[in-house]
């Protein structure tokens, strides 16, 4: 069996509380994002783009979305409130992934949207190809309009997911995957 077969066989999350230092190196996340870009794209579209979350920033974003969780539910606990603060400390890098759609191009967006997810896959299979760990996470705030705003982001763009990287800090067990037999048909035409 190939290599690639091997890795896509093989490729797994690893829980962004087990991700530690070191994250890839400027040179080598550069590689990776720039591999992790090259998606289908119906229309050359470009509909994506990576915003880096990194050091002290992380726990200010951390902050600033318990501030936010705090005014969607005031009587949040306080359990809760630590944890979303601290959602985004544990890797040392988290990339956020956008889409950006544009409507006047004529491509579903629906497609845009799964180009845009297609880069956050690259993302956590080219990270595991490298040797360090990833998790795609979203979340609740992956889909508040004030967290879009606290990222800069425009009208016409949302967040896919919260990608976070770095080196496992623990063995990462495998979980129970499914079963091609039960999901795979094949159609016939109707006689």
């Amino acid at each position: 069996m190939s290599d690639a077969l091997t890795l896509l066989q093989q490729r797994h999350s690893a829980p962004s509380r087990q991700l530690g230092t070191p994250a890839p190196d400027a040179a080598t996340l550069r590689a990776l994002l720039e591999a992790s870009i090259r998606v289908p794209d119906h229309g050359k579209l470009e509909p994506f783009r990576l915003i880096e979350l990194r050091g002290d920033d992380k726990l200010r974003f951390g902050e600033r979305l318990t501030e936010r969780a705090i005014r969607r539910d005031p009587h949040l606990p306080e359990s809760k409130r630590e944890k979303e603060r601290m959602r985004y400390t544990f890797a040392p890098l988290v990339i956020v992934v956008v889409a950006r759609l544009n409507a006047e191009a004529g491509i579903p967006e629906i497609e845009q949207k799964l180009c845009a997810g297609n880069v956050a896959y690259n993302i956590l299979l080219g990270a595991y190809a490298l040797g360090f760990g990833a998790q795609w996470l979203t979340g609740w705030a992956a889909y508040d309009p004030e967290v879009a705003q606290l990222l800069g982001l425009a009208s016409n763009e949302c967040v896919i997911g919260f990608v976070h990287l770095g080196t496992p800090q623990a063995e990462i067990p495998d979980r129970d995957r499914p079963v091609l037999n039960t999901l795979l048909s094949q159609w016939k035409a109707p006689a």
